[in-house]
């Protein structure tokens, strides 16, 4: 069996953060809170070009039109499709209530490619 590149690998990279860009953060049970796009200012790619780790930061605060406290966040999960579809890659955190309009969570979601 043949290794890919590191050339390969880098177009894999890029390939995931074009295409696999909406973030989805869940509850305890799995259940959706939020799902969002890099077009949504609250979610950045973080990572440097050349970095094998890819890493998508979003920030959720409690003044979020979207968000109704109380609410538990504590996984982030990653999909290709605004809405349905299969997720791609799952990251569970320490769970984080939201209470108040003051309260803020960072997340972020790594995809290592090649996973070591």
């Amino acid at each position: 069996m043949a290794e890919i590149t590191s050339a390969a690998y880098q177009d894999l990279r890029s390939y995931i953060q074009s295409n696999w860009k909406y973030i989805e953060l869940q509850d305890e049970s799995g259940n959706k809170i939020v799902r969002l796009s890099p077009s949504d200012s609250r979610v950045t790619w973080t990572h440097l070009s050349a970095e094998s780790v890819l890493k998508l930061q979003v920030i959720i605060k409690g003044s979020d039109a979207d968000i109704t406290s109380p609410k538990t966040f504590a996984k982030s999960v990653i999909y290709n499709v605004a809405t349905g579809g299969s997720p791609f890659s799952t990251e569970s955190f320490t769970p984080f209530k939201i209470e108040s309009d003051q309260d803020e969570l960072t997340v972020i979601h790594n995809i290592q490619v090649p996973q070591v």
